[in-house]
């Protein structure tokens, strides 16, 4: 019998994945036999240079591109052969996504934003989902804010917004690419605290794609990428010692660059 994720302690997995764009002399290798998992409660940064395949890692588990080969599971359920209807009734019911830019409907209130997942898919909030929203309003400082549309509100708030949309229907995983990319160093630190907290008041799991060494000391678990490949897997560190490990690595995919040309 298969090893279920769950059994594992994940919360999503995959296994010798791989992904290739373009054919020939032209094809490129995001992702090199790749498998990792996502520990459930815990809060993973995915770092690594440019090219090294982390935003592709990230946009294949959460069902937005496939793998080229092997697998993918969100909790137990393997995702790898879903037709996009079924990705995207999956992603609307279990998966939080939090961008670099915000994504908010700019004709939606505040609620109107943080609701929208419920909409999109045709279920109304259960009373306990409701509940949860609310007290996701006021613990992200946006009761006063809660009629306003997107172009009244800061950065930071907006970001906000966009957080507790991903947490409002407390789905098995959220995944952030770059979430304070578009803030100020303060605004950011206030937007990371909001992720660590949910983490560590509500067990939520979160793997957060991100360049900031800063950002990544946030998380439990910092998994480096190189030529689409992980060649570290990190308990927490400190943002020297993340940027320290990650001048190695650029040296060391500069230099394999270098001799392959």
């Amino acid at each position: 019998m298969e090893i279920q994720t769950s059994h594992m302690g994940l919360v999503a997995r995959v296994a010798n994945l791989s992904k290739h764009y373009g054919e020939g002399e032209q094809r490129v290798t995001a992702l090199d036999d790749l498998s990792a998992g996502m520990r459930r409660g815990q809060f993973t940064a995915i770092m690594g240079p440019s090219g090294s395949g982390k935003s592709t890692l990230m946009h294949v588990m959460a069902g937005l591109d496939t793998p080229s080969e092997g697998r993918v599971w969100l909790g137990d359920d393997e995702i790898s052969g879903l037709g996009d209807a079924a990705l995207t009734k999956l992603r609307r019911r279990r998966i939080g996504f939090v961008f670099q830019a915000f994504n908010l409907v700019p004709t939606l209130d505040v609620r109107g934003n943080i609701l929208l997942p419920f909409q999109l898919a045709g279920t109304p909030p259960t009373a306990e989902e409701r509940e949860r929203i609310e007290n996701l309003i006021l613990a992200l400082g946006l009761a006063d804010r809660a009629g306003h549309r997107p172009h009244e509100l800061s950065g930071g708030q907006q970001q906000r917004v966009a957080i507790a949309r991903a947490l409002a229907s407390g789905p098995d995983i959220i995944f952030a690419d770059e979430p304070t990319g578009a803030l100020d160093s303060r605004t950011g630190r206030e937007v990371l605290a909001i992720l660590r907290s949910a983490v560590d008041s509500s067990g939520q799991s979160i793997a957060m794609v991100t360049h900031d060494p800063v950002a990544a000391s946030h998380a439990d678990r910092i998994l480096f990428l190189a030529d689409g490949r992980i060649v570290a897997d990190r308990e927490a560190m400190t943002a020297e010692e993340i940027s320290s490990e990650m001048l190695g690595l650029e040296q060391l995919q500069f230099g394999a660059a270098g001799a392959r040309a």
